[in-house]
C-alpha cells in the first residue's frame, strides 16, 4: 500500500478512511461478491475496525466497485493493510481484477470530499471541507424540514431526531457530497 501522499503527522487517535477501488473483470462479478464477503468478514475481526461501505457499479456503468473502510485510527489501519491475511485476499482478487487496486487514505470528514479512483497530492484544507460540509448538511436540513419532518411530528422527539440525523448522514455520504465535491472539486484541491 503506497501511503506516502498521507499526513505522517496526524493524530493516532484520529478515524481514518481508506477508499479503495477495484475494477472488476467483465463476466467475474459474482467471484468478486463471494470474495468481498470473505475480505471484509477478516478485517472486521481485526481491532480499530469501525465499519465499511461498499458501493457496487450501476449497470451500464463501468465495473468499478469501490470499498470505504473505517478504522478508529492510523496504526490499526496500518496493522489491516499490511497484514497477512489482507495479503492472502488481494492475492486471490487477482485474477478478478483488471488492475492494481488504488487506495486513498483520508482522515476526519476528507473522505466526504475526495472522488474515489482519484487521488489527491493532499487533502484539502480543513476549512474548505468545513465550507462545503456545512452547505450539505445546510441544504440536507433545509430539504428535510420541509419535505420529511412533518410527517414525523406523531413520533418522540428524539426518534424524530435520530431518523432525521440518520437521513441527513446518508443523504451527505451518497448524494449531496459527492455531487457538491465535483461542482467544487478545483476549488478544494486548488
Amino acid at each position: 500500500m503506497d501511503t506516502s501522499n498521507f499526513i505522517d503527522n496526524q493524530p493516532d487517535d484520529q478515524q481514518v478512511t481508506a477508499v479503495i477501488s477495484h475494477f472488476v473483470r467483465k463476466g467475474r462479478e459474482q467471484g468478486y461478491e463471494e470474495w468481498l464477503k470473505g475480505i471484509s468478514a477478516d478485517a472486521r475481526k481485526f481491532e480499530g475496525h469501525c465499519g465499511l461501505t461498499i458501493l457496487r457499479p450501476q449497470p451500464g456503468t463501468r465495473s468499478d466497485y469501490v470499498i470505504i473502510l473505517r478504522f478508529d485510527s492510523y496504526h490499526h489501519l496500518q496493522q489491516w493493510m499490511n497484514s497477512e491475511v489482507r495479503k492472502h485476499w488481494i492475492e486471490r482478487a487477482e485474477p478478478l481484477t483488471q488492475k492494481v487496486e488504488n487506495v486513498q487514505i483520508l482522515t476526519g470528514l476528507d473522505y466526504l470530499v475526495s472522488l474515489p479512483g482519484q487521488t489527491p497530492l493532499k487533502p484539502p484544507p480543513r476549512y474548505k471541507t468545513a465550507i462545503l460540509v456545512s452547505m450539505g448538511v445546510y441544504f440536507c436540513s433545509i430539504l428535510l424540514g420541509v419535505v420529511v419532518m412533518p410527517h414525523l411530528m406523531v413520533l418522540p422527539f428524539m426518534l424524530r431526531q435520530a431518523i432525521m440525523v440518520a437521513i441527513t448522514v446518508g443523504l451527505l455520504t451518497y448524494l449531496v457530497m459527492p455531487f457538491l465535491t465535483k461542482i467544487f472539486a478545483k476549488w478544494l484541491h486548488s
